[in-house]
């Protein structure tokens, strides 16, 4: 009897034992992806694949559906980012998925609203949405927040608060050596184009004599 008693607490103690060596595992890993935007060998890789991302947009004609100016320039920053992930996080598979979704989402609105030409259904959709907005404003502020730091992290809409922690961290810590990158480049490109242009001037010829 006793023997029969002792073996579901072994199996519980063993289980409990596999979970907390799981999560230790889990939080070194995560501890080692944000160490890892702060280093100057990952700004490095970024910065390669960044200017590869800004020639390619450079290099591309203009077309109606691609983004221009700031936006395609953004745009490049953030699936270089992504890249440099490897897509190991939330975030950097939904950049790298965007494209296409929006590309998806914008054919899907162009069918709903030929449809809504036809059968007139603007009123029922702006209802709808009056609701979701009321649904909303009635949650607690804890609940409100964690929504919208959900939807400023990409990937993170609809996940529970530690995945929504977790991913913001490591985002932030990405977008930090995103900037420190973006910033070298930029005073590596301005310095580069300032002695060019200096020494594109003309000689001076000297005062004349008197």
């Amino acid at each position: 009897m006793a023997s029969l008693v002792t073996i579901p607490v072994t199996n519980a103690n063993s289980d409990r034992t596999k979970r907390k060596k799981k999560k230790s595992m889990i939080m070194e890993d995560n501890h080692q992806s944000h160490a890892r935007w702060k280093s100057e060998a990952q700004q490095q890789i970024y910065s390669s694949k960044l200017l590869q991302a800004l020639s390619q947009v450079s290099l591309n004609t203009p077309s109606s559906s691609a983004p221009r100016g700031g936006r395609a320039v953004r745009e490049a920053a953030d699936r270089a980012l992504a890249v440099a992930a490897k897509g190991r996080t939330r975030w950097s598979r939904a950049i790298l998925t965007s494209r296409l979704k929006l590309k998806f989402r914008k054919q899907k609105r162009q069918r709903g609203a030929a449809v809504a030409a036809v059968t007139g259904s603007s009123r029922s959709k702006k209802l709808r949405f009056s609701v979701s907005k009321l649904k909303s404003k009635s949650l607690p502020a804890v609940q409100r927040k964690v929504k919208v730091l959900g939807r400023l992290v990409p990937g993170c809409r609809k996940q529970p608060l530690p995945i929504i922690l977790e991913e913001a961290t490591d985002y932030i810590a990405a977008l930090e050596m995103q900037v420190r990158a973006m910033t070298t480049l930029a005073e590596l490109l301005s310095g580069s184009g300032a002695a060019s242009s200096g020494s594109a001037l003309p000689p001076q010829s000297p005062p004349p004599s008197q």
